[in-house]
């Protein structure tokens, strides 16, 4: 992890030192908690503190072992016997270790939330901050049960989307396959045979046959064009542009594009909602909230109503200037800080978005099933008209 150094002001005057931090983010968020004001903060050239364990976590068992650590905090286990039983018991062995680390760290004196933050892989800022206001208020088990809440609730909004993608790219697949199969295998036969026949051929079996031959010739050429397409886009991808130009392009794509945004609500208001109830600073919650987005045309939104809020202006007047959240969403909002209760009403947003998601995944499989075989259907029959047209053509002169 990277490390830098800092200067800043507290109460205690001037501060100056070094962080470990994931990025500059974390680092300034960080400090902010320390009660110190940063002034300047740079990343320390060649400087990279020693690797700590810890490697993602499924969604799955982070969630089993979130709300298991709630309940023994709830029977009254102490802490360290707490995480001492969890790292026996886990059947992630990645969980198992950074557990294990976690219990020793606290036995030395060490703060859970500042423990966790050693394994920024395995819990994120979302969960380091949110157990930190547990420990601080002294619900700890309350809010470990939220955390397990939230994390099944956005494993199974993840898992909406896969489905929603991998039927459509499982049909897709077969398609390009059974194509190639027979562009490759199966026309070359029928091409062989028509040429020792010597018959004018139709247009449509001359490009046919065209394309099979280039198909068999160059396909290295095609495997090495598909190849650095991947590459290319992936790498656009990791730069801040082509992030950003990537995602707005994403949710324009119809059906896609509609889901996307149903699934970035959800999770905005559900991750945003589950901060607030736990007592987390609204402008750290927008900050985590920002992070978690997924989509960066989301997260440009959400760190919009940060710096409004920090302006003293609402949350709901930036979302909806956005363009990127619906009208009904930034109506709550609106009512649930009028109200003092933006918690509440964020996660209702959040339940009927999920729902909502469900409904748009389900209408996406039932129309995609008929038109992907539709079309399959179009392109091979159109490769097996053009090869018989030949023969028809002979049959017709013949008689």
């Amino acid at each position: 992890m990277p490390v830098f150094t800092y200067q800043g002001r507290s109460a205690a005057g001037l501060q100056k030192g070094e962080i470990e931090a994931a990025d500059r983010m974390v680092a300034v968020g960080e400090l902010r908690r320390r009660a110190i004001l940063v002034t300047q903060i740079a990343e320390k050239a060649g400087a990279r503190a020693a690797p700590r364990a810890g490697r993602k976590v499924k969604d799955k068992e982070m969630a089993v072992f979130t709300r298991q650590f709630s309940t023994m905090i709830d029977a009254g286990l102490p802490l360290v016997q707490c995480l001492n039983i969890l790292a026996e018991q886990s059947e992630s062995k990645n969980l198992r270790s950074v557990t294990g680390s976690v219990g020793r760290t606290v036995e030395e004196g060490a703060t859970l939330a500042e423990s966790l933050r050693r394994h920024p892989r395995t819990f994120d800022d979302l969960f380091t901050n949110m157990v930190e206001v547990g420990e601080t208020g002294g619900i700890l088990d309350i809010v470990l049960q939220r955390l397990s809440i939230y994390i099944e609730k956005a494993a199974s909004l993840k898992r909406k989307v896969k489905s929603a993608l991998v039927y459509p790219a499982s049909i897709l697949s077969v398609a390009v396959l059974v194509i190639m199969f027979m562009l490759t295998f199966v026309i070359p036969t029928f091409a062989t045979m028509f040429k020792e026949m010597g018959a004018d051929l139709p247009t449509p079996t001359k490009i046919v046959i065209m394309l099979s031959d280039f198909v068999r010739g160059y396909f290295w050429l095609i495997g090495l064009a598909m190849g650095g397409a991947v590459f290319g886009i992936r790498s656009y991808y990791r730069t801040e542009n082509g992030r950003s130009t990537i995602d707005a392009l994403l949710l324009k794509v119809p059906v896609f594009g509609t889901i996307l945004r149903k699934v970035a609500v959800a999770r905005f208001t559900r991750t945003l909602g589950t901060l607030v109830q736990s007592g987390v600073p609204i402008l750290e919650a927008l900050r985590i909230t920002a992070s978690t987005a997924g989509n960066k045309v989301v997260e440009r939104a959400v760190l919009q109503c940060r710096t409004s809020v920090t302006e003293g202006k609402t949350l709901a007047e930036p979302l909806k200037i956005s363009g990127v959240f619906p009208p009904m969403v930034t109506q709550m909002v609106s009512v649930g800080e009028q109200t003092g209760a933006l918690d509440a009403m964020l996660a209702k947003i959040a339940d009927f978005y999920d729902d909502e998601v469900d409904t748009a995944v389900a209408t996406l499989t039932s129309l995609l099933e008929p038109i992907m075989i539709v079309i399959l259907g179009v392109i091979v029959g159109g490769l097996v008209v053009a090869m018989y047209l030949p023969i028809f053509k002979l049959v017709t002169l013949i008689r």
